[in-house]
């Protein structure tokens, strides 16, 4: 597999077409308007990412045979972490895959000038694709495009998604995750809105989910039989043979904070005040949207599916952004507002980067080697001084993502279908929310996750204040992810365009709809050695394990993965699958990786130094309490915002 993006013809399972090479040299990167000539010539093109060497086969063959016995998590530390690197390096390989060329499409535009910062639509980072990334554009595939054809609608619904629903994914008693707290559900949702997003279909013929006779769904207010609205398809019509279907991503798909700023011009210039690079706040609070409908919510750059939780983390970072501006402008008086707010955007999205690569994976992967390997995938493996006073040394590796080579692998970078599919973590979500006061710890209510969202969404944050709230996301525990443990709230949800719907029925067909392999085949595309039993796949949950093979026909090779994810043995301290970390391994580095932000331009000239020292001297707990120093009882001694805070009872 070789990377697409290289301006010589391609080759193997990624290549969709070879793009042409630019007939003018792009612009410097990082030049913004008002600066002088000059700058840094273009970079080169990427080299392409051919055959793993000698040293690399062996390493991987070693690894492999290991892995027969020993996964990489029950190795000695040092080692671990050496095959978490094969790991990686044998998926950036082997499951990247380009939908480029579905439609007919024959060649990729070059970018006649690279986008000095970050562009409202995601176009122009790079300067052999200029729709790379870009909002419209396809969301792509971890798995080999032969396994991704879904079934006939008849098969998608074998076994009914809704009995998985009920009988696997239904809350029974809510399941804490005691090492995270609530912060940690939102935060999630909270970056995941700004990576991918389907959009909606009211046009096309729903899917139609059977009802058992026993089923209670029309008492609590649905339809019988259910019906839920199929993804939108891919707009441009496929014309390549044997294709399977695609779908477009309708934000950025850059690491880019789109969900705060949006993914087109109009939107983003209307969440700004104009003067001085600031977004718009009012009283210290995102103003309403104005748009018909939707006055109950914030105005964002993303407010779909919104809920309390959501409205503090777009509101603390709309605070960022606006502290970052008054940063820059008081070391650069002269800027104007626009060259104030992109840089101010390029050090907040940086640091939420930072934020989720070296707190909230390794709070929600409490590991000692994924400890050392994000801190490793953001710093590199020397120490800090050393970096700090001597500048990179060697590569990714040593010396971490920031300011390395780009390098988009196996493929043009996009988001995937499958690293959307890992996000489906809606048991993170409890039924209910006992807020209290941030001052003495008393309760003040109990409510119900109805209480606040979609329509009650601001109106909850208005009654108990943002101070009260972020205290009792700090001190309250999400869900964790097992079966039997979604929310009632959502398997009974009514959507603010008065949709009524089950999330888990929905989970489990949307996966099944946009060709997600069911779980044995997805462990086996990820060099994962497929289970031999339905008890091998429960592990330590043995009474699970008729439920599952009676649900199942006795077919492991029809368990849904998100059901296989859920039900799976998983390392001390992970909070999710070993399975479903693969993708994590994949694609975390990748989004940081392949946009030029991150790396070949991740420099002073771009961010300033001042904006560049933000990023390295501040983490979750510095923009809490900047911003709410009222809240510094509860986090002092506390290393990681999402862990749970010190309570007052």
């Amino acid at each position: 597999m070789t990377d697409t993006t290289d301006a010589t013809p391609q080759a193997g399972p990624a290549s969709a077409g070879a793009p042409k090479a630019p007939e003018a040299a792009p612009e410097a990167p990082g030049r913004l308007p008002g600066q002088s000539g000059g700058g840094t010539p273009p970079p080169p093109a990427p080299r392409p990412y051919g055959p793993p060497g000698l040293l690399e086969r062996l390493e991987s063959a070693a690894f492999a045979r290991i892995n027969r016995t020993r996964e990489w998590y029950e190795l000695p530390g040092p080692l671990g972490l050496m095959n978490l690197a094969v790991i990686r390096e044998d998926l950036r390989r082997h499951n990247l895959y380009d939908t480029f060329g579905a439609g007919g499409e024959r060649d990729r535009r070059p970018t006649r000038r690279l986008a000095p910062h970050r562009s409202y639509d995601g176009s122009g980072y790079d300067p052999y694709d200029e729709d790379m990334g870009r909002a419209g554009t396809r969301l792509d595939r971890n798995s080999p495009l032969e396994l991704v054809h879904p079934d006939a609608d008849e098969e998608l619904m074998a076994p009914s998604p809704r009995e998985v629903s009920r009988r696997l994914l239904a809350r029974r008693g809510f399941v804490p995750a005691p090492t995270l707290n609530l912060l940690a559900a939102a935060w999630i949702q909270f970056q995941n809105h700004g990576w991918a997003n389907h959009g909606d279909n009211e046009e096309a013929e729903p899917l139609t989910v059977p009802i058992a006779a026993d089923d209670d769904w029309e008492r609590q207010g649905g339809t019988c039989p259910m019906r839920v609205n199929r993804t939108r398809p891919d707009p441009v019509a496929h014309t390549a043979p044997g294709v399977p279907p695609t779908y477009e991503n309708t934000v950025t798909h850059w690491w880019d904070g789109s969900q705060i700023y949006g993914s087109d011009e109009a939107r983003c210039r209307s969440l700004r005040t104009g003067e001085r690079g600031h977004l718009i706040l009012e009283d210290g609070r995102l103003p309403r949207d104005p748009r018909p409908g939707m006055e109950c919510l914030d105005a964002t750059g993303m407010n779909s599916d919104y809920w309390s939780g959501l409205s503090l983390l777009h509101t603390l970072f709309a605070k960022e952004h606006n502290a970052i501006c008054d940063l820059i402008r008081s070391h650069h008086p002269t800027w104007d507002d626009e060259r104030l707010f992109h840089t101010a955007r390029l050090v907040n999205t940086a640091l939420m980067a930072k934020i989720h690569t070296v707190e909230w994976t390794p709070g929600i992967l409490d590991h000692p080697v994924l400890h050392h390997a994000m801190r490793a995938n953001w710093y590199g493996l020397l120490p800090r001084w050393v970096t700090r006073t001597f500048g990179r040394i060697g590569g990714e590796a040593l010396s971490g993502t920031l300011g390395s080579a780009t390098d988009h692998h196996a493929a043009p970078f996009s988001m995937t279908e499958e690293f959307v599919s890992a996000y489906r973590l809606h048991p993170l979500i409890p039924d209910e929310i006992t807020v209290r006061d941030h001052r003495h710890g008393a309760v003040r209510k109990v409510i119900g996750f109805d209480d606040m969202q979609g329509a009650t969404t601001r109106t909850a944050v208005d009654d108990f204040g943002i101070s009260d709230l972020l205290y009792t996301f700090g001190v309250s525990h999400p869900g964790a992810l097992v079966l039997h443990n979604h929310p009632d709230a959502l398997r009974n949800f009514a959507r603010l365009s008065g949709e009524h719907i089950d999330l888990g029925t929905v989970d489990v067909l949307r996966d099944r709809e946009r060709g997600i392999p069911r779980y044995n085949a997805y462990r086996t595309m990820l060099r994962k050695r497929p289970v031999t039993s339905f008890e091998e796949l429960t592990g330590g949950h043995p009474g699970d394990t008729p439920l599952l093979r009676e649900l199942y026909d006795g077919r492991l090779d029809r368990v849904d993965t998100l059901v296989g994810n859920l039900a799976e043995p998983r390392p001390a301290g992970f909070g999710f699958s070993d399975t479903l970390f693969r993708i994590f391994v994949l694609m975390a580095t990748r989004r940081l990786k392949s946009d030029r932000f991150f790396t070949t331009d991740y420099r002073p000239e771009v961010y300033t130094p001042e904006g560049l020292r933000w990023v390295d001297e501040n983490s979750m707990v510095t923009v809490l309490l900047r911003h709410h120093p009222e809240l510094e009882p509860h986090l002092a001694g506390v290393a990681n915002a999402f862990a749970p805070w010190k309570g007052r009872s």
